[in-house]
């Protein structure tokens, strides 16, 4: 089996790309890589940029997974809720490049990381959820709160909005967006800028604006486990 998560370091960069299938679903097996991937960042103390795979970033949930119950589905999202936790407080920079298609989980990831780049084309990116018959789960919604424009928030999370890259800027998906062919370039230009930063006041300053979020996303991680009956 290849690996699903390639990790890259170079130059003090830390390059993480989800690679499993067209889809660049998310599973357990994915999750479990991103984090080793997280843990290896932080021993090399690395600013990191996660990517996809050309045209997707990532669909979301792996739905053979979701589809076995409400049980399994529900231990797929808490995973997925802890992991998006875990880059809204990583102790180093984290750069989302966006490498194309951005969905349901997939736009989730992008919410949690520090800068956002995406691609120009025909890619669509969003929370299409409520749009496929899922309620939203409490962490989905602060995740969206915390980041999204107000009024695409709305729009959003609980119309189920889809937007294109440029639209997504707009949203609050993403923060800037460039060719294709310049998408590598931009983030590793971007995270040499940020190698440049304390990395003790990065992370201290961090924690610090996002002390509340963070409490919040903890509290909506269990009671989103607790209506599953799940341990949180």
């Amino acid at each position: 089996m290849t690996d699903l998560v390639d990790y890259q370091l170079n130059d003090g960069v830390a390059t993480i790309a989800i690679a499993n299938g067209k889809a660049n679903a998310l599973s357990h097996e994915v999750f479990e890589a991103l984090n080793s991937a997280l843990d290896r960042a932080e021993q090399d103390e690395a600013v990191v940029i996660l990517t996809g795979q050309p045209g997707i970033f990532s669909g979301g949930y792996d739905l053979k997974e979701m589809q076995k119950g409400p049980g399994e589905a529900s231990a797929l999202v808490s995973v997925g809720s802890k992991l998006t936790r875990r880059l809204s407080a990583f102790p180093f920079p984290v750069i989302g490049a966006c490498s194309g298609h951005a969905i349901a989980k997939g736009a989730f990831i992008m919410l949690s990381v520090d800068h956002r780049i995406g691609i120009e084309g025909s890619f669509k990116l969003g929370l299409n959820e409520v749009a496929i018959g899922m309620t939203m789960h409490h962490a989905g919604i602060e995740i969206a709160r915390h980041r999204l424009a107000p009024a695409h928030f709305y729009r959003s999370v609980i119309n189920a909005e889809i937007y294109s890259p440029e639209g997504a800027v707009q949203a609050g998906f993403l923060d800037e967006v460039v060719a294709p062919e310049q998408l590598m370039t931009r983030a590793n230009e971007l995270a040499q800028q940020f190698r440049k930063l304390n990395m003790r006041a990065h992370k201290e300053t961090k924690l610090k604006a996002k002390a509340e979020y963070l409490a919040l996303l903890d509290r909506c991680i269990e009671q989103d486990a607790a209506n599953l009956g799940l341990m949180a």
